[in-house]
Parts: structure tokens; C-alpha cells; sequence
């Protein structure tokens, strides 16, 4: 297939440390937005049209997952360690479905798991991809298995996040065609912007660098969504 690069290299500017950020940032207006902001909130209105803060953040959120995911198959395609990778993101998952499930109903239980065991999932997908590279059949049982774990698991994006990152990794040298994986996904038109940080991304680590930092990044997401959930608690409580 021919490689389908649209945008000039002077224009790439972004860095892995960048896209990270924007992520971070789009995924902390999303939960903000979804779990503390009062739906009936309008900013603008045209005629019947009516744009609200909720839908506004929920909107600018979209970003997050696309980012994420490229930046796991990018992990993927660079770790020294692939082992090692693959338990922290399970370590996480782990950690973070404590304040997950908090945040959602203010209990240990809760029938959804959070966006880490989807991004675990896809790791795995990526992996026996790898390792059955000479033997398709028993990659696509793989993957096959993995979206059946994925259904019943009911994690955060559920079987479309999954297929979302095995169809990105597969489309990664097609620049243009990778984009209407976005169609996999709800709000599909801002998911599709998420695309645009992504195609300016330089292939470059950026500023996070050594352990200390990257393990602080990864920690952002059960911090916030914690913080989230003590806000939550004091503003409304849980019924």
C-alpha cells in the first residue's frame, strides 16, 4: 500500500509528551463535564439550537481515547520491554477501577470497568498480532478471544475500543484511511479531529522523560477521577 503521508515534516511539532498532554487535558474536561456539570447549563443559543457546557466538554473529550490509543501502539511498537509494559497497564487497571467504580456510584461495585482494561485488551491484541504474525489463524482466534473477554467485561469503550486500537495498528501507515476508524466510536465527527494532533506528531519522547515522570502520568487518571468522586460526594452525594 502506498504510505499515505499528507502532512509536511516542518509541520510535525507535536511530541509523544505533547499529545500526552492534550490527552490528559481532553480527558479531564470530559469526566468534569459529564460528572459535575449541570446538563441544563446553555452558552450560546440559535433559534432552536441550543449549545450547552455539558455537551461542549463532552465534545472537546473525544480527543482523549483516540490520543491514548495511538500512544499505546506507539508504547507497543517502542517499549524495551513489551512483559513490563503489559503489567502496568494491568497494574493500573487494577488501581484505577477503585476510584473508577467510586465515581460512578459511590461503591466498590459497579457493572462497567474503566478505559485501562480496554487499553489492556488492545495491548494484548497487539501482542499475538506479533506473535502470530506467520500463523493468521491463530491470531485472529486470539483477537476473536480478546473481544469476547472485552464484551463480557464491559469495559470503558467496550468492544469497539478494542477493534478502535486493533484497526489502528493496523492502519498505521495509511494516514488517511486510519481516520474512518473514528466511525467506531460515539461522536464520531470530533473523534475524527483527534486525528489532526496525531498526524502532527514528530516521533519524537518529548519532556517526560525517566521513570518518575511517566509513572506520574499514568497515575493522573485514578488520582482525578477520585477527586472527582470527592467532589461529587460533597456536592450531590449518592442515593
Amino acid at each position: 500500500m502506498i504510505r499515505q503521508d499528507f502532512i509536511p515534516d516542518r509541520f510535525r511539532v507535536l511530541s509523544g509528551s505533547m499529545l500526552k498532554l492534550i490527552a490528559v487535558v481532553s480527558m479531564f474536561i470530559d469526566h468534569v463535564g459529564v460528572h459535575l456539570v449541570d446538563q441544563s447549563i446553555i452558552l450560546l443559543q440559535f433559534g432552536t439550537y441550543k449549545l450547552t457546557l455539558y455537551r461542549l466538554m463532552r465534545d472537546l473529550g473525544r480527543f482523549a481515547f483516540p490520543i491514548f490509543c495511538f500512544l499505546l501502539i506507539e508504547g507497543f511498537l517502542h517499549t524495551r520491554s513489551k512483559v513490563r509494559y503489559g503489567i502496568s497497564l494491568a497494574v493500573l487497571a487494577v488501581i484505577s477501577e477503585i476510584p473508577f467504580d467510586l465515581e460512578h456510584n459511590g461503591t466498590l461495585f459497579y457493572s462497567e470497568q474503566n478505559v485501562f482494561f480496554t487499553l489492556l485488551l488492545g495491548f494484548l491484541g497487539l501482542c499475538a498480532i506479533a506473535r502470530f504474525r506467520e500463523k493468521p489463524l491463530f491470531a485472529f482466534l486470539s483477537l476473536l478471544g480478546l473481544m469476547v473477554v472485552s464484551y463480557y467485561l464491559n469495559a470503558d469503550y467496550w468492544v469497539q475500543g478494542f477493534a478502535f486500537i486493533i484497526l489502528l495498528y493496523a492502519l498505521r501507515e495509511q494516514k488517511l484511511l486510519r481516520i474512518f476508524n473514528a466511525f467506531l466510536l460515539n461522536n464520531f465527527r470530533f473523534v475524527m479531529l483527534a486525528f489532526l494532533p496525531i498526524a502532527l506528531y514528530n516521533g519524537k519522547r518529548g519532556f517526560i522523560r525517566g521513570a518518575f515522570l511517566k509513572y506520574l502520568f499514568y497515575l493522573i487518571y485514578p488520582l482525578h477521577i477520585f477527586i472527582i468522586y470527592l467532589i461529587k460526594l460533597n456536592l450531590v452525594g449518592f442515593e
